[in-house]
Parts: C-alpha cells; sequence; structure tokens
C-alpha cells in the first residue's frame, strides 16, 4: 500500500512542476454547477484576488448549458446520476483529475467529494479546505438508510479529525461539528449578491402570472421530503385570490402535481421547472411572499439556514417559514415575516390569507427589508471569506 502511495505522490510531482504563476485553486461539488450559488460565489470571490480558478463539477442528462464565467469550469460525465456507483465514480474520476492537474490549493464541498479531495492533498501536499453546506450525515434521504448513513459517517469520522480549514453555512452546524471532531468551524453564510434597485425587472406578463393576485414563491433545486411542500399545497384550498408557485425541482415535484390534479388546484398552484439564477430572480422579484417551511424532523433541517431566505430577502418580499432555531434568529431580528409553528394545512391557509391581507404590516415587512437586505448580502459576507482563504489569495 506504502508504495502505492509512494508511486501516485511522485506522479502528482512529475505531473505538477512549480510555477511563479498565480496560484491554482480546483473546487468540487457534485452539483452541474447551473445553479449552485455559493460555489459560484466562492469560486469568484478567489478568482478575483488573482488566483487560477477552477470549478469542477458534473453534468448530468438533463443538466442546461453552461453560461460563461470568468473563471474555468470542468464538468465530468458519468455513467450514472446517483446512488453509490455515481458517488464512487465521481471521486475516483475527480481524484485522477486533481493528481494530474496542477493545484495549490483544494475546496471540498460536502463530505461527498471529500474523500478525493483529502486523498488528492496527502499526495500532492494541496492545502484542502472543507466547505460543509449542510449538517450532512443527517439529511432525510440518509437518516432513514441508516446503513447508508454509517458509511458516510465513518467517512467523515475518518477525515474530519485531520482538516485544518473548514467552514460552514450557520453557527448552529459550526457548533456541532467543532464539539464531535474538536476541531475549528468557521462561518459563511449562504447569501446572495446585492440586489441593484435600478436593475430593470421583466413584468408579470411575460412570466405568464397573475398581475391581480397575491403570489406566494417556494423555490429551490431540492424541493424534496419534509420541506413542507405537501402541506402547503394542500392549504392552497382554503385560500382565495392567493397564487402558490413553485420554481425548481426535487423528489416530490411529480406528487406535488399529482395533488394539484386531485385537489383540482390547477387555478391556484402554477409549477416553473428549474431556472438559471437570472430566470429565477425575475420569478421571485414578481412575488409578494417568500414560503421556506422545513421540518423539524431531522438535525440538519432543524439547524438549516435555506438558501432561499436569503434570496427571498434580497427580492424584499416578506418571508412565511417554520419555527427553526437559525431562520427564526433572521426573521425576529429584522421582523420579515411570519413564523408558523404548525404544519397542519388549515393552519397555513389562515396564516397565509392573513398575511395576503394585512396590508399595514406588508407595509412595516417591506421597510424592514431594506435593513436586511443591506446587511444579509455576498458583498459583506465575502470578507468572511477572504478571511479563511487569506493565506493563499
Amino acid at each position: 500500500m506504502q508504495d502505492g502511495v509512494n508511486y501516485f505522490r511522485l506522479l502528482a510531482i512529475v505531473t505538477n512542476p512549480m510555477s511563479s504563476s498565480a496560484k491554482h485553486v480546483i473546487l468540487s461539488v457534485v452539483s452541474d454547477l447551473v445553479s449552485d450559488q455559493r460555489v459560484h460565489r466562492t469560486a469568484l470571490a478567489l478568482h478575483r484576488k488573482g488566483l487560477k480558478v477552477t470549478l469542477i463539477g458534473r453534468e448530468r442528462k438533463a443538466s442546461p448549458k453552461m453560461d460563461d464565467r470568468a473563471y474555468a469550469t470542468v464538468r465530468f460525465r458519468l455513467l450514472w446520476e446517483k446512488g453509490p456507483l455515481f458517488y464512487a465514480s465521481f471521486n475516483i474520476r475527480l481524484l485522477f483529475y486533481l493528481i494530474f492537474h496542477k493545484a495549490d490549493v483544494l475546496v471540498a464541498n460536502d463530505l461527498d467529494t471529500l474523500p478525493a479531495n483529502f486523498i488528492a492533498s496527502k499526495l500532492k501536499g494541496s492545502t484542502l479546505y472543507y466547505d460543509s453546506h449542510e449538517y450532512f450525515t443527517e439529511v432525510p434521504e440518509l437518516v432513514n438508510r441508516p446503513r447508508v448513513q454509517a458509511i458516510w459517517k465513518r467517512i467523515e469520522k475518518w477525515i474530519l479529525p485531520k482538516i485544518h480549514h473548514m467552514y460552514t453555512v450557520n453557527e448552529s452546524i459550526a457548533g456541532l461539528y467543532s464539539q464531535e471532531y474538536k476541531i475549528p468551524v468557521a462561518v459563511v453564510r449562504n447569501v446572495p449578491f446585492r440586489r441593484h434597485q435600478n436593475q430593470s425587472v421583466p413584468n408579470r406578463a411575460s412570466l405568464g402570472l397573475p398581475a391581480d393576485k397575491k403570489i406566494f414563491i417556494f423555490q429551490g433545486a431540492g424541493i424534496n421530503v419534509q420541506r413542507g411542500a405537501e402541506e402547503v399545497i394542500e392549504a392552497m384550498q382554503f385560500t382565495t385570490d392567493l397564487i402558490l408557485l413553485f420554481v425548481g425541482t426535487g423528489d416530490v415535484i411529480d406528487f406535488l402535481k399529482s395533488e394539484q390534479k386531485r385537489l383540482h388546484l390547477e387555478s391556484k398552484v402554477v409549477f416553473v421547472p428549474r431556472q438559471s439564477m437570472e430566470k429565477l430572480r425575475e420569478y421571485t422579484l414578481n412575488s409578494d411572499f417568500g414560503i421556506s417551511i422545513d421540518k423539524d424532523t431531522n438535525l440538519n433541517y432543524r439547524y438549516s439556514l435555506p438558501n432561499k431566505l436569503f434570496d427571498y430577502i434580497q427580492a424584499e418580499i416578506p418571508v412565511f417559514v417554520s419555527d427553526l432555531p437559525e431562520v427564526r434568529k433572521i426573521v425576529e431580528k429584522y421582523d420579515i415575516g411570519v413564523i408558523s409553528n404548525s404544519h397542519d394545512p388549515g393552519t397555513l391557509a389562515t396564516l397565509m390569507m392573513k398575511m395576503a391581507g394585512d396590508e399595514f404590516r406588508l407595509a412595516q415587512w417591506k421597510e424592514n427589508l431594506k435593513l436586511a437586505a443591506a446587511d444579509l448580502c455576498w458583498e459583506n459576507e465575502e470578507q468572511k471569506l477572504l478571511e479563511i482563504f487569506k493565506d493563499v489569495c
């Protein structure tokens, strides 16, 4: 085994001669990159500091075409798109890419890219950074599959105690990792760029949306189980003059569409497929309220701080959220919406109708959102990221 490690280490040296040019940073993530805003902002921030940046992801059969980026992008095409064979093949492909390409700094995004990055960093002597976008081993997809969960947990226990540079999305998750593995974990929240008020926005008609009804948007690339989507669509039976707009994809979308038909909600519930970051922003800006009602059924959701919450804030639309610790902190601090402690469809409908009809509170929320949007933007948060990477920038 030692001979094999020495061989790959020698191979890494031969294929990566030292260069006096800018340091090369390779970031990797299992998404298809198109709408992954966190890795895009990280890559862009490092590129602007004068580093050579390559972002690696994957290309699925249904993946949209990549837009032009200021930095280099690579997307792997693999035979498998999910399951253990996908994760194994992705990490093997990634490992060989990292070995054969110069990389002074490696950035692994989430546990499913960490094995390849960790091994490559040891072989090449590259500095490794780990960005955990969530409390990975407690996601619903793993909690309900204990054997698979145990495999990921073993990987985590093998690598994390050896990590010297780690950051995550909020204080709660940072605390969990830090306590378990006795390592420092920094926080860089997943907030979007500040929206310029003079940017033109297409009107509702151009997006096929009604102009005479209040719209609640439920957006995201992970409209999955236990995120409250099933209950909110059922709640629409008990509302009037409201539209529920789903924009994105996830494992419950087909079920939601069947519920739309079963409950005869075709005039109240609208589905829009996954959009580019720019196009998604248009739908958000044309909505009246933003929904984020994940359930407190696992540690990952309990301590989550969903990306869409900050997208809603930048669009300056009041939010309708579930009672989760990190979400509550934001909503109460700025007073920008309503917190529901129930997922009962009748209760959800009552609160949505009350929000839509309270013009006085709506005006207050809108005013408060200006301050929240000015504070919770990437232009501010980026400084925390650059502090983490100060030794390589």
